[in-house]
Formats: structure tokens, C-alpha cells, sequence
């Protein structure tokens, strides 16, 4: 096994590593590792396969990512976990009570947290602090905590810290900003038009208030003011702006590139992801062919990538002391009043 842990965080297939996974994630070491709602059937289940990961990894603190929003975006389900609000939801408590908002989101992210924390999984893809503009395509939509900056970075704020407080590390998506996309980048590439001095006063402006959480992803959009040759996941030019101009300097992970947006193959999309910046990319869909074929394009995580990637995960400790039963009672309580 390498000493360095490769730049990558893979999915997996199912509810169980498969002997050519375990040999794969063997061979590869890569830095975590990303569940779906197809790799999770049962608590039970989840704690084995982390476990497993840990196992194959050799490394206790492993970074073990989901996707758990809230609303539509959420990989544990009924009947074993809660139903979660969507960030929509927290948006609309906003427009009438702004603390309320900020409190509930609060409680529901430590609810969320306690959650993930109790099956080992260590990192959340949480908070969505893109700011969708009327008649963008809706892949945003409700995932967004408003229409507002100022709004979006109050209520993405109060989601990480509920977040960070449960022990578990956030990760802030999807710098630059996906908002004004006008596609959905799992099914095709979005272009977005917009002049420069606009997009730092809107799209970019809840990434700089935020730049100082521990992780963040990127999106796999081409802003053509910026970069109009390449999306932001492959555009040194974006990854730039992104360091220097958004000052976000944690750990900066691509988006899933298997997507669609992304064409020329996975080996090559990470190498280039990787040249232009990223310090990790991020493959999803637990194809082995295409794992395959993203081993064959990554490298060891960089010095000044490991740094980071050992910082975000040092970023949280256990958990604060939280009582989830009454949690649960005033976040529903919340919206349910201020409706």
C-alpha cells in the first residue's frame, strides 16, 4: 500500500465490498470513500461496510463521505433514519423569522450529524451554498437556502456549524457556484454567461464568507467570463479564483466526474482536475471499469494536499453534548408555527 493516500475518494458498488473493491482499494489507497443510498441498507449494515473500509485502509480516521441535505438530496432513508427537511424548507422559515431559520437549521444539521456519527461516516457534502437564480435549471432548486446571499450564508453557516459541533466535517458545495447553471451537470455541461463583477456579487459571495470550512467541491460549470475553454473542476484559471480570489483554502475535492458534464474519459478528467488544482477528485458510481481507469490518472496526494486533507479532518472532536429529542421537537415546532 502506498505510503501517501492517493487523491481520490471512491464509491462502491453496494451494500458490501466486493473482493475486487477490497483489492482495488488496496492497491490504490485512496483518501476516503463516498456511500449512496445503494450502499446503505440497515445501520447494521453501514457500520460493517465502514468498518470494511477501515479496515482495507489501515487508517482509523478515514474519511467516509455522504450526501445527506435533507429533502430530495439524502442517502439514509425511512424506516431506519429520519426523514430530514430540505434546505427549501429552512428558507421559507427565513422570509419570516430569520433566528428561527437560523436555530432550526442549526438542530437539523446536529440531528444529521448525530446520525452519520453513530455509523462511523465522518464527512457530510453539506452545505449547498449556490444561489439559484428565477429559471435556472432546477437541479439546485430546493437544496438552496434561498435566493439571497446574505440569506444563503447566514442559514449555510448555521448548517456547518450544527454540522462541525456533531463531530462531523462539512463540505461546501459547489464552488464557484452552480446557480445560475441552466443544466443539470449529471446530464450535460451548463455554461454560464454571466460578466465577472456580477458573479462575485452574488454566485461567489456565500464561498468567500464561508472560504474558511475545512472541505469544499467544486462545479461542473464553465463560467465563459472566467475560463470560456474549460468547466471549473479542469480550469486552473477557476481553481485560482477559487484560492486567491474566494480565499477558500481548505481541501478542494471535483464534484462526481462521472457525470456527464465531464467527456475524454475518467483517466483523463483526473489528471487534469488534478492539474488544474483540485487536490482530490471524487468518482461516484462504483463502476469498476471506470475506478480502473481513475487509478491509472491519480497520484498521490500532493504535500501541500495532504496538509489540507489532514487539517479538514483535525477541524472536528467529538461531539458537544446535544439533546436530540428536544432538537427534534423545535425544529418542528419552528416550521410548523411559523407556516
Amino acid at each position: 500500500m502506498p505510503h501517501a493516500p492517493a487523491a481520490v475518494i471512491y464509491g462502491m458498488s453496494g451494500h458490501r465490498l466486493t473482493s475486487g473493491e477490497q483489492r482495488l482499494f488496496s492497491e490504490v489507497n485512496p483518501y476516503g470513500y463516498i456511500l449512496f443510498a445503494r450502499n446503505c441498507e440497515s445501520p447494521q449494515q453501514v457500520k460493517k461496510l465502514v468498518r470494511d473500509l477501515r479496515e482495507v485502509s489501515g487508517r482509523e480516521r478515514l474519511p467516509i463521505l455522504i450526501d445527506q441535505e435533507g429533502g430530495r438530496v439524502a442517502r439514509l432513508k425511512p424506516p431506519h433514519w429520519p426523514e430530514y427537511p430540505s434546505a427549501g424548507a429552512f428558507a421559507a422559515l427565513y422570509g419570516r423569522d430569520r433566528e428561527a431559520a437560523r436555530r432550526a437549521v442549526y438542530l437539523n444539521a446536529r440531528l444529521i450529524a448525530q446520525d452519520l456519527y453513530a455509523l462511523g461516516i465522518t464527512v457530510n457534502c453539506a452545505p449547498v451554498a449556490d444561489v439559484p437564480v428565477r429559471g435556472a435549471h432546477d437541479v439546485i432548486g430546493d437544496r438552496a437556502f434561498g435566493h439571497d446571499p446574505e440569506q444563503v450564508i447566514c442559514l449555510a453557516r448555521a448548517q456547518a456549524t450544527g454540522l462541525m459541533d456533531g463531530g462531523i466535517v462539512p463540505v461546501l458545495k459547489h464552488i464557484p457556484g452552480h446557480g445560475r447553471a441552466q443544466a443539470d451537470s449529471h446530464k450535460e455541461l451548463p455554461v454560464v454567461q454571466t460578466p465577472p463583477d456580477t458573479l462575485r456579487a452574488t454566485d461567489f459571495a456565500p464561498f468567500a464568507a464561508l472560504a474558511n470550512l475545512p472541505m469544499g467541491m467544486t462545479a461542473h460549470v464553465v463560467y465563459a467570463a472566467i475560463d470560456g475553454d474549460r468547466m471549473a473542476t479542469l480550469s486552473p484559471k477557476v481553481i485560482d479564483l477559487i484560492r486567491e480570489d474566494i480565499g477558500f483554502q481548505g481541501l478542494l475535492m471535483s464534484d462526481d466526474i462521472s457525470m456527464k458534464a465531464l467527456h475524454g474519459g475518467v483517466a483523463r478528467c483526473t489528471r487534469e482536475a488534478l492539474a488544474a488544482g483540485c487536490d482530490i477528485v471524487l468518482h461516484c458510481n462504483g463502476e469498476m471499469k471506470e475506478m480502473i481507469a481513475v487509478a491509472e490518472g491519480v497520484t498521490p496526494l500532493a504535500d501541500g494536499s495532504r496538509a489540507r486533507a489532514e487539517a479538514a479532518m483535525r477541524s472536528v472532536g467529538l461531539p458537544a453534548p446535544f439533546d436530540a429529542a428536544e432538537a427534534r421537537e423545535t425544529v418542528g415546532r419552528l416550521l410548523s408555527e411559523k407556516a
